[in-house]
């Protein structure tokens, strides 16, 4: 049985850490945070508990980490106590975190002075992709570390894409936000004005999501926003997180990202209206209280 060390078991990563062990790898975890994920997986046959990230390390050639921010990420990696204090030479990294690519690639660069790999591997999906198992995995660095992670990979993921060399996946998670970020927007603006201008919002949904506006979020997530269910599937604060790296990365790359600014404001704002903790699909209640109508309820 193939060891696997997994560290961030938060609203992602402990059904990710879940999918592992069903796929009959044994997991090593770190105590100590997610105290409430930690004590029910220490529970569960082949988990081991250690005290550090460095520990973690020394008992697995494949490493998961699934972190906030892009901080989170280097301390864990590069701190002490740290990933590359107990990383044997060719122990792969992969690091489904969304962080700026620029510190994945300046990571990767000092984990390969290591002899370690250190894959930039996103993920896209939110909670219920995590549980089932079917989540998005957009892939960079090299190609051999790939393959050797890849039957972890595909026990936590549906479509795995190795899209280039090291930041790539981080770049294509940026893309990714943006486009999921404006389309939000998009759904906010359209329904609410239909929604007042006196069209039933179920019967619009039901059309639109049936023509060249169909998507994901009109398909899965807005049937839920009718009802008013913004339990998050992946949080409006983390949305606003990604955003600031994607606008970060624009700068960097001298790529002008003008919509994507707007709508993370709006995302500002949600946060500041006490909304952060709920699901990123949330931002269509800000258009609602702008337009003063409803495309929620009956």
């Amino acid at each position: 049985m193939k060891n696997v060390a997994f560290i961030g078991l938060g609203i992602m990563g402990e059904p990710m850490a879940l999918n592992l062990l069903k796929a009959k790898f044994a997991l090593t975890i770190v105590g100590g945070h997610a105290k409430k994920a930690v004590k029910a997986l220490s529970k569960r046959k082949n988990v081991t508990v250690v005290g550090t990230a460095r520990e973690a390390a020394e008992r697995a050639s494949v490493i998961v980490t699934c972190l906030p921010d892009t901080p989170d990420v280097e301390e864990v990696v590069l701190g002490a106590g740290g990933l590359l204090e107990g990383a044997k030479r060719g122990t792969v990294i992969v690091d489904h975190s969304t962080i700026s690519p620029v510190a994945a690639q300046e990571i990767a660069a000092k984990a390969k002075k290591k002899g370690v790999a250190f894959l930039d591997a996103p993920v896209s999906g939110g909670q219920n992709g995590a549980i089932a198992g079917t989540l998005s995995i957009m892939i960079g660095g090299d190609a051999k570390a790939v393959k050797k992670a890849m039957p972890a990979l595909k026990a936590m993921g549906k479509k795995i894409v190795h899209v280039g060399k090291s930041g790539a996946g981080q770049f294509t998670k940026c893309a990714n936000q943006i486009v999921c970020a404006v389309t939000w927007q998009a759904i906010g603006e359209g329904m609410t004005l239909g929604a007042k201008a006196g069209v039933n919002p179920a019967r619009m949904l039901e059309a639109i999501s049936a023509g060249a506006a169909r998507c994901w979020a009109l398909e899965v997530r807005t049937p839920e926003v009718l009802k008013g269910n913004f339990k998050p599937g992946f949080m409006a604060k983390l949305q606003h997180k990604d955003l600031n790296i994607a606008l970060a990365t624009g700068k960097a790359v001298d790529v002008p990202l003008p919509v994507t600014s707007i709508v993370n404001e709006y995302y500002r704002a949600l946060i500041a209206a006490g909304r952060g903790d709920m699901d990123t699909s949330a931002l269509v209640t800000l258009q609602e209280d702008l337009s003063r109508a409803k495309i929620r309820g009956k």
